[in-house]
């Protein structure tokens, strides 16, 4: 049975049971890179993905110009 990890427009099928840090990793996806949602509230990567679930992740965005201090 499966689970749905949706980022982006792009949506992967998991086998249910694992946690999402393993979904993320067999998908090729860095877990450090994303935030994992459910019903639109922040889980942790070790909660595991249930039957039938859909957990959207969030790209996680960095950057910007350096800061210089006077």
């Amino acid at each position: 049975m499966s689970a749905q990890l949706k980022l982006r427009d792009k949506v992967y099928e998991v086998p249910s049971g694992m946690t999402v840090r393993d979904a993320l990793l067999r998908l090729g996806i860095e877990p450090e890179s994303v935030l994992p949602t459910r019903q639109g509230e922040l889980i942790t990567d070790d909660e595991r993905v249930l039957e039938g679930e859909v957990i959207r992740l969030v790209a996680v965005i960095s950057g910007g110009a350096a800061l210089e201090l006077p």
